[in-house]
Formats: C-alpha cells, structure tokens, sequence
C-alpha cells in the first residue's frame, strides 16, 4: 500500500501536524508512506522522517494548471493507491481522483463543530460523492457527515501525539520564578477565545497569588490578533502576560508550566490538550468539541465564554499544589492509554483497507 497525505500548508496548526504525524507512523508499515504540502511550507517540515516522500506544489489558486499536472505525475510516478486529504486539501483530492485510479479519504479536524449549521459545503456537499471514507475528529463531526454528506464509509478517530525527535532552541518561561506559570498552546484565532482567557486572567491575577500567563501560537496578522495584542498590552496584568509567538520545541516548554489552558468558544479534537496531558500538566478548559471525552474527570470543565468561571478554576488549582499533582497524573495515564499511536494507526490502516 501507498499513501500519500496531503495538505495545504505546513505551518503549525492541529491539522497539519497530524498530516505529519500519520505520515510518519505510517512510513515503516507502508510500501510508500508520502506528503505533499501544496500551498506553503513551514516548520512542520522539519518533522518529516527522511523516508517519508516529500513533494511541495507550490499551488497559487484552486486551479492551478501546473501544480495539478505536477501532482497527477507524482501520483503516477510513485504508484500511489490512497490520498489522505486533510481539512480544506480535499478538493485537489477530488481532482486528483478524477484523473487517476485512487482511493480517496479525506480527514476532517474542523474546529467549529459548535457552529456546523454555519458550515458553507455548497461544494463539498455534491463533491463528496468522490470520497471513498471520511475520517472525523469527533463523533459529532461524524454524526455530522453520516447525515450530511455522501460518503458510504465514515469512521471518527481520535488524534495522537508523537515526540516530534527535532533539537531545537526553546525559550525560558519569563516572569518571576516562583509564579504559577498557567500555558496556552494555540494561534490567535477567534475560536480560541484568549480575549476570554485575558479577561479571565485578569481576574484571578487581583488575587493574592501570584501567577503569570504564557501564550504559544502564530500571530496571523488579523483584526482579531491584533485585538488580542492589544488586550494584552493594556491590561492590567501585562506585566504577568508573555507572547512568543510560534514554537518549535512545545514538549519542553511545557514541562516549565504549572496549568495547561483552553478558553476556545469550539473546538474539533485539539492536539495542544494531548500536548498539556503528555507533559502531566493539570488542565482547565472549555466544555466543547472533543474536549469532555479527553480530559474526563482528570481536569476542570467550565463554560465557554465564561471568564469568571474560568478565573475561579484556575485559582482552585494555583492554589492547591497536591491537586494539581493529581489531575496531572491522572491525564497523563488518560492520554497515554487512549490517545497512542499505535492504536491510532491500525484503526487507521484497517479503515484504509476496507475502502
């Protein structure tokens, strides 16, 4: 068998790091384990095993005469049987599908599954009668799909983390030593909600406690983003808040944390809360998407877009260091036996079989 991912940018986000991470827990069990990055590249790159085949279209517009005769030959070239189509990659997959005998699976991990009434699918909808299985994120992507769209086979499977291998530079968590150092791994996009978040920290920072906010994530240069720099910068906890930006090394800025954070308003399945229970950090998040059947009671819930509610849980946990120890712990066990590759890639190899 072989298969070939593909995806429309390689910068970091939740869907382009699983195209890397199936990519390479494929390689050593597939004839031809590929990915083609056809939009921009990015960081992700240098996650990429030497054995996984690698091809960069470099594609300027959904029709791009040039990038799809580059692909149709890769395809031909290298014998594929499957294209994994991640997120918005799936209708060059359905071109490619058109013009050669493939399999095509395409892999949804869209993040507002609060809001899919709201899902614009005027061509996914007629087009997805080439698919030959869906992958969803969640069961409600999945229910989702089975009511929605046309593909006869539709199966969800929960997304998996890997320690990505790559050396690199990472920052030193800033603010005072001893501070509760509370993390959120996440670009600043609305569904994330840190103008949420900053309210909220805002109101646990007036405590006695003390505590500093550190955020990882692409500043994609929006309204919003800059909404939120700002928020940042005017608020009267600044002195306690750090941005960096992108990063590489998530795993071991993590294990500088004391609290792993999420105030999105929705979410698929996000891979910044395996991060947060792989690194044994206790986490507060938002009840949405995925993120119940994740944490369990190995975490605190709140509601979404509720910052006195959020402030309240994280002060709970501040000031409990035994609690925090605990929730930690019980993710880390949660995630590590339900949230493995392994088991993640045989499911996956058995739905590629079945197609």
């Amino acid at each position: 068998m072989r298969v070939l991912q593909l995806i429309d940018s390689l910068r970091p986000g939740g869907a382009e790091r699983m195209a890397v991470n199936v990519a390479n827990a494929l390689e050593p069990h597939l004839d031809g384990s590929f990915l083609c990055c056809t939009r921009m590249e990015g960081f992700l790159k240098a996650e990429l095993k030497t054995k996984v085949g690698y091809l960069f279209l470099n594609k300027k517009s959904s029709l791009d005469p040039k990038a799809i005769l580059r692909l149709r030959n890769y395809i031909i070239d290298n014998k594929i049987d499957i294209i994994h189509a991640h997120g918005t990659s799936w209708f060059l997959g359905v071109l490619m599908k058109l013009s050669n005998e493939v399999k095509l699976v395409w892999h949804d991990h869209y993040g507002e599954s609060e809001n899919l009434e709201a899902r614009n699918i005027k061509v996914l909808k007629p087009l997805s009668g080439y698919f030959d299985g869906i992958i969803s994120v969640n069961i409600v992507l999945k229910r989702w799909a089975e009511k929605t769209l046309k593909a006869e086979r539709v199966i969800h499977l929960n997304n998996f983390i890997v320690e990505n291998g790559i050396r690199s530079p990472f920052p030193k968590l800033k603010g005072e030593i001893d501070s509760f150092k509370i993390i959120c791994v996440g670009n600043i996009r609305p569904q994330k909600d840190h103008l949420n978040l900053l309210r909220a920290f805002e109101l646990a920072a007036a405590s006695s406690r003390i505590i500093s906010l550190h955020l990882i994530g692409e500043d994609p240069d929006t309204a919003y983003s800059k909404a939120v720099l700002e928020e940042i910068s005017s608020s009267a906890a600044a002195d306690r808040i750090f941005f960096y930006g992108t990063q590489k090394n998530i795993s071991k800025i993590l294990k500088q944390a004391n609290l792993g954070i999420l105030s999105s308003r929705s979410e698929g399945m996000p891979l910044a809360l395996l991060e947060y229970g792989m690194a044994a950090l206790p986490v507060v998040c938002t009840n949405v998407g995925q993120i119940p059947e994740v944490v369990g009671n190995a975490g605190i819930l709140v509601d979404r877009n509720n910052s006195e509610e959020l402030a309240q849980a994280i002060l709970s946990l501040a000031e409990n260091n035994e609690l925090c120890l605990l929730k930690g712990a019980e993710l880390k066990s949660r995630i590590s036996s339900r949230f493995g590759e392994n088991s993640y890639r045989l499911d996956l190899l058995n739905f590629y079989k079945r197609i």
